[in-house]
């Protein structure tokens, strides 16, 4: 009895103590855990600082602004009601000290705007209640109503949504005013002090903003516009160098050569941010031009968003399950490949240009060699078009029929018309005169496994497997689909080039307002 209430304590500690060493070893890890995250917080701080030292020089001047208003603090003499108010200041500092002096004056002007309305309401309701005498509680409470319901309804119109904030410091600072007043009963000192103190640290925060190394947003859109033209040439190159080389789908979902025109697209809040911001800063800099430009920047960015759509149905093209064979798209190598550095020199000589602010030259067509490598690009799909399609179904040289035969021809059938009631591309060739190389069906399954790994067709899932299959019709619809997939590629590339020309109107018509600098011509 007593050994096995002895072995039932030994038991009872050892368990006890390999759960402390365990309670002990989750908080050591746990410490190491929380000490590790710490590490990499202050690392990517360093990395962020680095990467943009604004953000440093803006959080410097943050701290000079509150240092600067929080000595309000410490006043005596005269107006010893400063100090006791000076909270109102300080706020005023946090709320409007935005990143980008657009930022810091729409602020400014929402709390301005709303600040003095609310003043001047509540200095008549406030001589409306000295005069009610006992029912001065009553108009306070009443005018609270009034003010709050007037102010949350206009805010809600859609024409007013960039005041909301000036909407919301409208009926705060109204609340404020009038209990602070009713609680000191002196309305007209309460009311004239907080107005001062707010306007004071409006003054402080914009000659600190704007004084000390301002951040305007204009020149962050200017630059986010430039970035857009870049990335898209680096994702038209990498597209057409992609396909051209055959690359694997999977090798193309995330690298950055083709994924560029993403951070086009995805740029448009960004932008509109910024112009809203942009809009109300003063001319400076480069941008001492009489006519707000903003607008014309975001137009030009809009323009060749569309050109990222395209983009995009390329990277499509690389990434679709149906591919043409290499051989094919070895015969139009040289002019996709002349179309994709034609238009990516145009897309980097514009970014280029605007990121001097310099206008285009008025003698020289900036499109005429993408214009020529693309009419080339077209002629030799029209020449090559039997490569494109299944020949074996063409309607062409079949003999000619005379109009005199009425009754053929009013029967509406397309194979009793005569030849020049073809399409073009099809009486360009005489088909009986093209040696296409005809395969086996073993030899043509072969051959289709030589495509890239993302060659998968839906409804021939034996392709994949390995197993043979048993009708010739289902083989030539995928080579027939994986050559119109090259037909694909080569189109969306021809509708990229036409669409630059908005962006080449768009990028003049900003010139023009702008006022760029004309273009420097070298003398021969």
């Amino acid at each position: 009895m007593v050994m096995n209430i002895k072995k039932f304590f030994k038991k009872d500690s050892s368990s006890y103590n390999k759960e402390k060493l365990l309670l002990h070893d989750e908080k050591r890890n746990g410490c190491c855990i929380y000490f590790n995250n710490i590490q990499d917080f202050a690392k990517k701080s360093i990395e962020m600082g680095k990467n943009d030292p604004r953000k440093i020089i803006f959080s410097l001047k943050m701290g000079f602004a509150l240092f600067f208003v929080s000595l309000l603090i410490f006043w005596k003499e005269p107006f010893p009601e400063i100090a006791q108010f000076s909270i109102w200041a300080i706020l005023t500092v946090l709320i409007m000290f935005e990143f980008t002096i657009g930022g810091t004056l729409i602020k400014g002007f929402n709390r301005g705007l709303g600040t003095l309305f609310a003043g001047m309401l509540a200095f008549i309701f406030a001589q409306l209640a000295l005069c009610a005498g006992e029912w001065e509680k009553v108009v306070w409470v009443f005018s609270i109503f009034i003010v709050a319901f007037c102010g949350t309804y206009l805010k809600l119109y859609p024409t007013m949504a960039p005041y909301e904030y000036g909407y919301r410091v409208f009926i705060l600072t109204y609340c404020v005013l009038i209990m602070a007043g009713n609680r000191t009963g002196g309305y007209n000192v309460a009311i004239l002090t907080r107005l001062a103190l707010i306007a004071l640290g409006a003054c402080i925060c914009l000659i600190i903003n704007i004084g000390i190394c301002p951040i305007w947003a204009g020149e962050d859109l200017h630059r986010l516009v430039v970035k857009n033209f870049m990335d898209l040439a680096t994702s038209l190159e990498g597209c057409i160098d992609g396909y051209l080389n055959c690359v694997e789908c999977d090798e193309s979902t995330n690298h950055s050569n083709y994924n560029g025109y993403k951070s086009v697209i995805e740029s448009t809040t960004r932008e509109q941010t910024l112009l809203g911001f942009a809009i109300w800063e003063p001319p400076h800099g480069r941008y001492k031009m009489h006519k707000n430009p903003w607008r014309d920047f975001v137009k030009l960015s809009s323009e060749l968003r569309h050109c990222a759509f395209m983009v995009m149905a390329l990277h499509g093209c690389i990434q679709s399950k149906i591919q043409a064979p290499p051989e094919k798209r070895k015969v139009f190598q040289n002019e996709l490949k002349r179309v994709g550095i034609d238009a990516t020199n145009v897309l980097r000589e514009l970014g280029t240009k605007l990121h001097k602010m310099e206008a285009l030259n008025s003698h020289e067509n900036i499109l005429k060699e993408v214009h020529e490598t693309a009419q080339n690009l077209q002629k030799k799909i029209d020449n090559k078009s039997y490569l494109l399609v299944n020949s074996k179904n063409w309607e062409i040289g079949k003999p000619n029929i005379s109009f005199d035969d009425s009754s053929n021809y009013e029967n509406g059938s397309s194979e009793n018309l005569p030849l020049n009631f073809q399409s073009l591309s099809e009486t360009a060739i005489d088909i009986r005169d093209l040696h296409t190389p005809q395969y086996p069906k073993d030899e043509l399954v072969t051959k289709s496994m030589l495509f890239n790994k993302q060659n998968h067709w839906p409804s021939c899932l034996s392709i994949l497997d390995g197993e043979k299959i048993d009708t010739i019709d289902e083989i030539e619809t995928y080579l027939s689909a994986s050559a119109l997939s090259l037909a694909t590629f080569a189109s969306l590339l021809i509708e990229f080039v036409a669409r630059l020309q908005n962006v080449v109107d768009c990028f003049e018509e900003l010139s023009q307002r702008a006022e760029f600098k004309e273009p420097i011509s070298v003398k021969s």
